[in-house]
């Protein structure tokens, strides 16, 4: 297929050309192609770095339909590249899909006995197994793990770490040797110096940051993804919690200033990027909803789009609108900057040089 598209380019401000062919994007004028737009704005395909391709909404498995399912409803809402932080099965089929997006993969989250979500990760009843299986999930993912940094600990009736810092320090470690980064999972505010200072390239979630825990990631260069649209679920996670009104109260407290921690952490400079948490409570294709939050949380609305687009995909090594690269990106009639009901409705999203238009809302056709 060759295309020509015409339309402001972001992160730019000006009005280009584009051409499409053979799968790959090209600024030279291709011959016989297809005008798809002559007028709109184009973003490199958006990113999900935090989404759970294979949990099934409401908790469990999913089975390899349900999966392929999920990864169509990302696409269809334009995050074309996906950081699957964690998964139950391994979904590697959803690679021989060309129409489908790119996963990169973190293997199986990491916890101890009954301090995590049950039988979504590997459990570890002796910490000091940490570092061989962080190796061992490392050399099977796509170049990043995912640990479980602080859960509820029922005897305590409130959230605590996981692990011990010196185990945390050597298990990064581990990780970086064979090149992997590590991210985790952390609610609280006990973890999070501990993780930080063993070297930790990314949190997740990061609700109970700190003036002085945001210093320590400006420090070490630690990135956030702050899954503003699953916190807001703490309030129903707290209302179910009555035995463990400590922990009920916190989940609470958390929520109530997450935007500000968020606006805080940016302000420090502390690089974030977008994640919605999909899979068991957040439904699947909710990335314009992720951006829009970010956008209420102390970030302009073109560095929300950044932290969706083409800043993550730098991040994660992946290249954006450019000679050569795969042609992965979405086509909107207005400036997706102003606003959610615009980023939810792309005219096109194109793929690997394949077009896929809008969906009908109502219908589900295109």
């Amino acid at each position: 297929m060759r295309l020509h598209l015409r339309g402001v380019i972001l992160p730019g401000d000006e009005v280009r050309d584009l051409w499409v062919c053979d799968g790959v994007i090209s600024f030279e004028p291709v011959r016989d192609a297809e005008t798809l737009c002559g007028a709109g704005w184009i973003v490199p395909g958006l990113v999900d770095a935090h989404c759970h391709v294979g949990i099934r909404y409401g908790g469990g498995h999913e089975d390899r339909e349900g999966a392929l399912a999920q990864a169509e409803i990302e696409r269809d809402a334009g995050a074309l590249l996906l950081r699957d932080a964690g998964s139950p099965i391994d979904t590697r089929f959803i690679d021989e899909r060309a129409d489908l997006p790119k996963i990169i993969r973190a293997g199986r989250h990491i916890a101890r006995p009954k301090r995590y979500i049950r039988e979504l990760g590997i459990e570890l009843d002796d910490e000091r197994d940490l570092p061989q299986i962080v190796a061992e999930q490392a050399r099977a993912g796509d170049g990043w793990v995912k640990i479980v940094g602080d859960w509820i600990d029922r005897s305590a009736g409130d959230l605590r770490p996981l692990w011990s810092d010196a185990v945390l320090k050597e298990a990064i470690d581990a990780a970086h040797r064979e090149g992997a980064r590590v991210t985790a999972h952390v609610f609280g505010e006990d973890a999070l110096p501990g993780l930080i200072e063993a070297g930790i390239d990314c949190l997740e979630h990061g609700t109970g940051l700190t003036d002085e825990t945001i210093e320590m990631m400006v420090h070490h260069g630690t990135a956030l993804v702050p899954t503003l649209i699953n916190i807001d679920t703490f309030p129903e996670i707290a209302d179910s919690a009555t035995k463990f009104p400590v922990y009920a109260a916190h989940m609470r407290d958390l929520h109530a200033r997450v935007r500000e921690t968020v606006a805080a952490a940016h302000a420090a400079g502390v690089p974030i990027y977008t994640g919605t948490d999909a899979g068991g409570s957040i439904r699947h294709g909710r990335i314009a909803d992720e951006i829009e939050a970010l956008a209420g949380a102390g970030l302009s609305r073109h560095e929300a789009l950044a932290a969706a687009s083409w800043r993550a995909r730098e991040w994660l090594g992946r290249p954006g609108i450019e000679a050569g690269a795969p042609a992965d990106f979405v086509v909107y009639e207005r400036d997706p900057r102003t606003g959610r009901n615009v980023l939810d409705a792309p005219a096109f999203v194109v793929l690997r040089g394949r077009v896929y238009p809008r969906r009908d809302p109502v219908t589900g056709h295109r």
